[in-house]
């Protein structure tokens, strides 16, 4: 029974890292309608802003946040503004052709970052990085928990930007029927761009906060891309609040698969999950949550 409730609780606490990754994307496929296929590409540069303060000038990873999610922000409003709005006013044979840009800025991101660190593997050794501490017999890794607090923050932060304020209510008025929004005088266009810089600054978070325990290199964002689309489809298309239910769902079914299965097979464990949930619950977990 311990190391059921161990395992349960290292799903929980890397879950509440992935729920981030998740409303990430969901906040640009609910106002955009596309998958964001630059998603971990887009967590990896914040990995390396991380790295690079860290190793420059000592900053702790989490202080990096304030740092980071900026710069993340920024890069992500400039790749919707100047990359992929402009295709919304080309006629094309593929509809579909935004969702190929962001693989085009996936791809760019990563040969960059390679170009610029190499390929060799990175890490952030800090005084807490092997903490941890005990309630009982369970213990509890302390960058995880911090991670798992922050990430709790900013995923609060952002219901309270997104329920009660005027900006807010723009993005999710955008969501649920763009038509009408132009109609009520909302600039889609630059719910757009602020939108994808939202996601991006959140994929930014995670990927900070999930630096003291991880290995850097630059093909980590596709991995991490995978795990957003799969957690943005667990809790349902678009739903903010299923992202949380997915992320969970998958931290903790990679959990259950790595100690009662095998490490190596953990990432095989929550795709079958996953294919189920697609087969019996084609619109996701929110069908059952009603989020």
């Amino acid at each position: 029974m311990e190391v059921l409730i161990q395992t349960l609780v290292s799903g929980l606490l890397i879950g509440g890292i992935y729920a981030l990754i998740g409303i990430g994307m969901s906040l640009i496929m609910g106002v955009m309608k596309i998958i964001n296929l630059a998603h971990g590409q887009l967590m990896m540069v914040a990995m390396y802003i991380t790295y690079v303060l860290f190793e420059t000038f000592g900053l702790d990873p989490y202080f990096s946040l304030f740092i980071a999610m900026p710069c993340l922000f920024a890069l992500g409003a400039l790749i919707q503004k100047l990359l992929l709005n402009p295709l919304l006013k080309v006629d094309s044979i593929l509809p579909e052709n935004q969702v190929l840009m962001t693989v085009g800025v996936g791809m760019v991101l990563t040969e960059i970052i390679r170009f610029i660190f190499r390929s060799d593997y990175k890490s952030v050794k800090t005084s807490y990085s092997s903490s941890a501490f005990y309630l009982g017999e369970i213990s509890f890794n302390v960058p995880m928990v911090a991670a798992f607090g922050l990430a709790v923050l900013l995923t609060a932060g952002l219901f309270f930007f997104l329920l009660k304020t005027d900006l807010g209510k723009s993005v999710r008025a955008t969501a649920q029927n763009t038509d009408a929004a132009l109609l009520m005088g909302i600039n889609a266009q630059w719910i757009t761009i602020l939108t994808y810089g939202l996601g991006s600054a959140l994929v930014a978070a995670a990927g900070t906060l999930l630096l003291p325990i991880y290995y850097l290199f630059p093909d980590i964002g596709g991995p991490f891309t995978l795990k957003a689309f799969v957690i943005t489809m667990l809790g349902g298309m678009g739903s903010t609040v299923g992202a949380i239910v997915g992320g969970v769902v998958l931290g903790i079914a990679e959990s259950l698969g790595a100690t009662y299965i095998s490490m190596m097979l953990k990432d095989a464990v929550a795709m079958v999950i996953f294919l189920m949930v697609l087969i019996f619950l084609p619109g996701g977990l929110k069908t059952l949550t009603k989020v």
